[in-house]
């Protein structure tokens, strides 16, 4: 007779947040921290739908002010909050539900995200109410966090007490603003010094104070995630692309090709990020984190806008865009240039001297970028100017893949 087995409590009462073994072994994300990223990735996808409306109309200008505001505010607060969860995660009720309270507030700022768009296009006022309650529900969830991390943490009070100073003059100006509503060509200036605080806010926090106790490996993984949440943006925009070739010419060569070229785009582009060994680097330059941290806007915002681009490639394809052929492999490429020359600025900065073959590799990547362009000009279709976008990356991984094997048979 088999007796029961008796299964652990796994309860998640209150627990005091003073911080956690930065040098843990074996950190993981938790399922948490990834069903967060999931929803950050629906405000990227709302973002990138609305740029590439946009782009297909023509309207350039609005579609990058617009896209470049909703990135911030999405990168952010997902910065923020990934970053305290790395030193400061307990698992505990409480934590749980701020955390819940933050996925809420990006799901508010994701459907704000349609009317800022429309009033940028307009060009008179940001309509950002919706966006700024959602920013502020984030914000404020990460104020309680960091509040109750420093009256846990005695030995780092003035370091979390700093961030959540930062962040209540930061919300207090992005309500001052929403109040004013400003004309669009007076709130640049605002944007920018609230920006700078926001910016700023971190790296006093961190320098004045006790740094937190945030761990290499564990924010490494969570920053590679949400650029693989993020790459199904691109994923997404092939399937818009090929539908959108189905729907006009059936099954066809140039389906095919749409296909192969996204496709193995966001396959290259995973590969390309994963070469780069960040957690081992972060984890001996521990100092250098913030521009790495920072320069990661830019990263998510390039793969979100690149999925954005073969949104457009689909409105050409079913002629409902008011732009031609070349403007819509710009629309791709531009995004996946500025991805691997920002990726390869990341690892210089982190590394702090120039690996010489690694940037032969990320020039010959941008070759490709650019005769992809040329031969749209020229007159070839979508789908082969796409497929030869796909190549940039292979560039990237076929050196690396060939310098790995070097080093390996010199030391075998």
């Amino acid at each position: 007779m088999s007796h029961p087995v008796e299964r652990p409590v796994r309860g998640h009462r209150l627990a005091r947040m003073i911080g956690r073994d930065p040098h843990q072994e074996h950190r993981v994300a938790t399922p948490l921290e990834l069903l967060f990223d999931l929803v950050f990735v629906v405000a990227f996808s709302q973002a990138g739908s609305q740029m590439a409306h946009l782009l297909a109309e023509g309207r350039t200008a609005a579609a990058l002010a617009g896209f470049g505001f909703a990135t911030f505010a999405i990168c952010w607060a997902w910065i923020n909050y990934s970053w305290l969860a790395s030193a400061y995660d307990n698992d505990d009720l409480f934590f749980r539900a701020a955390t819940l309270i933050v996925m809420v507030g990006a799901l508010i700022l994701a459907l704000g995200l349609p009317e800022a768009f429309r009033s940028i296009d307009e060009g008179q006022h940001l309509d950002n109410r919706v966006v700024v309650a959602g920013y502020i529900v984030m914000r404020v969830a990460s104020l309680a966090l960091w509040l109750r991390a420093a009256a846990h943490d005695e030995y780092r009070r003035r370091t979390c007490l700093t961030y959540a100073a930062a962040i209540g003059i930061a919300q207090a100006g992005w309500v001052v603003v929403l109040v004013i509503n400003p004309p669009l060509d007076a709130l640049w200036l605002p944007y920018l010094v609230l920006v700078a605080i926001e910016l700023a806010g971190p790296m006093t926090a961190e320098r004045q104070g006790r740094p937190t106790p945030w761990h290499p490996h564990h924010i490494a993984e969570r920053y590679g995630l949400l650029v693989i949440i993020t790459l199904g943006e691109v994923v997404l925009g092939t399937i818009t692309a090929i539908s959108a070739v189905v729907q006009t010419q059936g099954w066809s060569t140039e389906a095919v090709l749409v296909a192969c070229a996204g496709t193995v785009l966001a396959f290259g582009l995973w590969w390309v990020y994963f070469t780069l060994p960040f957690a081992e680097l972060l984890e001996r330059y521990r100092d250098r984190a913030f521009r790495w941290g920072y320069l990661h806007i830019v990263i998510f915002g390039a793969l979100a806008a690149t999925g954005s681009g073969l949104h457009v490639a689909a409105y050409v394809i079913e002629r409902e865009a008011h732009v031609d052929t070349t403007t819509a492999v710009l629309a791709t490429v531009i995004p996946v240039l500025v991805y691997l020359v920002v990726l390869y600025l990341i690892y210089t900065l982190l590394l702090a001297k120039v690996d010489g073959y690694q940037a032969v590799l990320f020039a010959g990547a941008i070759v490709a970028l650019v005769l992809a362009v040329v031969v749209s000009t020229v007159g070839a279709t979508l789908g082969v100017s796409l497929l030869v976008t796909a190549v940039c990356p292979i560039v990237i991984i076929t050196g690396y893949e060939v310098r790995a094997r070097r080093i390996a048979a010199s030391q075998g």
